[in-house]
């Protein structure tokens, strides 16, 4: 016991004599070849280079954001999706939507109508539109245009063309004729669509109303001519449309349409068995009735849409409807027009389906 030695807590020699030993154990390190300090080290590493970005390596957690933040993205955009789709169908099984006096569904239309017939014309027909400027932002118009194809898939073609072209997403009414109106479930979408009787009645009702009107004056006579026939306008009437236009004080908008003419060819007609039918005319085409319900398949040709400049009716004064030589006149400048452009857009067409 009287060897034993008390070393105080606070005793500075000991540290003392332990700091020169690490701090030349510091330098030791420090002078062999390619050894550095923890400073030195990270300051020669830079803060750009690897070592200092450890784990982070090339670019990595850079594509994995714009990937997660991609697939957020998809993951919003299918659920804002799945809620309209809900609450479409919400306010259908209600009734909370809104037609109007014709039965016009805008809702309808917009979201499934369009959505069943944009594929085939965007993908089948690939329709090329040329001219929509010509078709007012705003305030009625009456859009005419020719008619052929065997079935009337030109004016729902020519709809498409004014909902997804126009600057001010116009949508185009139908004028039909009273067949459309007498087949069951085609009489309801026609209405949904937007469609009504081809009237001067409803035609000047909706024109006042401001909305863009489409006639096709050639009927029946144009979509059911023979092939043989094809692009050669048949005759427009008695002028109706253009009275309309110059009744609501709205301007006509001339618009040719090439591609139609050849989806059925038609290369005869059985008058007799369409009589028993009670329809205008059973076609005869290449694939139908032969091929059966594949024979209905339109073929897959290239089209276009051209709306000419419009043709003012302001001007005139309203006992102008009374004339029957301008009447005539302006019927014949409207068909006129239409005829030309479609010998012009044949002459620039290299193929009927490239």
């Amino acid at each position: 016991m009287a060897d034993a030695k008390v070393i105080p807590f606070d005793d500075d020699r000991s540290r003392a004599r332990r700091r020169p030993a690490r701090a030349g154990q510091e330098a030791a390190v420090r002078s062999l070849p390619g050894q550095q300090g923890p400073e030195e080290h990270l300051s020669a590493a830079g803060p750009g280079s690897g070592a200092a970005e450890g784990s982070r390596g090339s670019d990595g957690p850079v594509e994995d954001e714009a990937g997660a933040r991609r697939a957020a993205g998809d993951r919003g955009g299918w659920e804002r999706r799945l809620a309209g789709g809900l609450a479409f169908l919400r306010r259908r099984v209600t009734g909370e939507y809104e037609v109007d006096e014709f039965g016009y569904d805008k809702e309808l239309t917009d979201q499934v109508l369009m959505s069943l017939l944009r594929p085939l014309y965007a993908k089948y027909f690939r329709v090329e539109v040329k001219g929509i400027e010509n078709i007012p932002a705003e305030g009625g118009a009456l859009v005419v245009a020719n008619h052929s194809g065997t079935l009337p898939l030109d004016g729902l073609m020519m709809q498409v063309a004014v909902h997804d072209n126009h600057p001010a997403g116009r949508h185009l009414r139908l004028l039909a004729a009273d067949l459309v109106f007498m087949l069951p479930v085609v009489n309801e979408l026609a209405r949904k669509a937007g469609s009504t009787l081809a009237c001067a009645e409803d035609a000047e009702r909706l024109l006042r109303a401001g909305e863009i009107v489409g006639v096709m004056p050639e009927g029946f006579k144009g979509i059911g001519k023979p092939f043989g026939e094809r692009y050669k306008l048949q005759r427009f009437g008695r002028g109706g449309f253009v009275s309309t236009a110059l009744r609501a004080g709205v301007p006509i908008v001339p618009c040719s349409i090439v591609g139609a003419e050849e989806i059925y060819p038609m290369i005869g007609n059985a008058k007799t068995l369409a009589r028993v039918l009670g329809i205008p005319y059973f076609p005869i085409t290449p694939t139908f009735p032969w091929l059966g319900p594949l024979g209905a398949v339109p073929l897959p040709t290239k089209w276009t849409i051209q709306f000419g400049e419009p043709i003012a009716t302001d001007g005139y004064p309203l006992e102008a409807v009374e004339d029957p030589m301008l009447m005539f006149n302006l019927t014949d400048q409207v068909r006129e027009q239409i005829q030309h452009t479609l010998y012009k857009l044949l002459v620039q067409r290299r193929s009927v389906f490239f």
